[in-house]
């Protein structure tokens, strides 16, 4: 199980970036062999849809189920688990509804993830992602079935379907609906607080990071945007509380020390304060997958519309 990737998101072409010269951290939509039936635009983001639907032969992986969560689709192969697929649903339902009265409690950042179709895409293992043809595949933000750990606060470990999920729910959400404060390009007050986190503002990870910095990323691949993303993933989760388990810090202090609610308060108050503001409606419960509100239904899966 990979201990800690950039954020990704799948495409045909099996690109993966946060480029955002192209599409920012939403992912680069594109098709292979040219297959596209249209272009939509949200929030400056040029989104091809792939023709086609793709039946999987006999042996052949294939995308077969879904879950719609407040009208935001969880995609699955037939070699993800529905337990893990139904706890990524309900942790993506508690992100968007946490008081779990059956409405989303951001409504400006659910019609964002709606408005720039937002999605999470499941498959079984990292090795079955690396190895598909993802020409007629669903887009969207990539979770692993193998890094999906239901219970996991009470077995002591971390659920990376808190990342991978939440990357989806603030690029496709909280960035598109308020981006002077969330956006991941440089002047926001998320990049902003990024960059004196950091130590400066380095385009891509510098070969050593300033005396000083708590947060230092080292992935060469990732660019600018993709460190803002996260960095907003490590802020918010260690904000609820979520990083604050046993022997977590020996695991990720190479690239995040403030991991508890109090290390965050004390060493980075300006997104402390953000994330505080009732005016962003920020989820304060840390989601465990067992949602409350409407029922979380396996359905066979139907490609999305172009």
């Amino acid at each position: 199980m990979p201990t800690q990737r950039k954020p990704v998101s799948f495409t045909g072409t099996r690109v993966r970036t946060h480029n955002p010269d192209v599409a920012g951290s939403f992912g680069h939509y594109l098709c292979s062999r040219g297959q596209t039936t249209g272009l939509a635009f949200a929030a400056g983001l040029a989104m091809a849809a792939c023709t086609g639907t793709h039946v999987p032969t006999s042996g052949e992986i294939g995308w077969v189920k879904q879950v719609m969560v407040h009208g935001v689709p969880i995609y699955a192969t037939d070699t993800t688990p529905d337990e893990k697929l139904l706890h990524a649903a309900g942790v993506l339902a508690q992100f968007l509804d946490n008081d779990e009265d059956g409405v989303p409690d951001n409504p400006v950042v659910h019609q964002a993830i709606l408005d720039t179709r937002g999605a999470i895409v499941m498959t079984g293992t990292e090795q079955e992602a690396d190895d598909m043809d993802w020409r007629d595949s669903p887009r969207g933000q990539g979770l692993y079935a193998e890094e999906t750990q239901l219970n996991a606060r009470e077995r002591g470990v971390f659920d990376y379907a808190l990342e991978e999920i939440w990357h989806m729910v603030t690029d496709y959400g909280y960035r598109v609906a308020y981006p002077d404060v969330f956006g991941t390009e440089p002047g926001t007050t998320l990049t902003d607080a990024m960059d004196k986190a950091r130590g400066g503002r380095f385009d891509r990870p510098p070969p050593k990071y300033p005396e000083g910095a708590w947060y230092t990323y080292d992935d060469v691949s990732c660019d600018y945007g993709c460190m803002a993303s996260e960095y907003i993933y490590w802020v918010y989760t260690s904000f609820i509380g979520a990083q604050d388990l046993p022997g977590r810090l020996d695991q990720i202090g190479h690239e995040w020390r403030l991991n508890t609610p109090k290390k965050l308060k004390e060493g980075e108050p300006v997104l402390h304060r953000i994330l505080s503001d009732p005016k962003y409606k920020i989820p304060l419960a840390i989601p465990d997958g067992t949602y409350e509100g409407p029922t979380l239904v396996v359905e066979p899966y139907e490609p999305a519309d172009p």
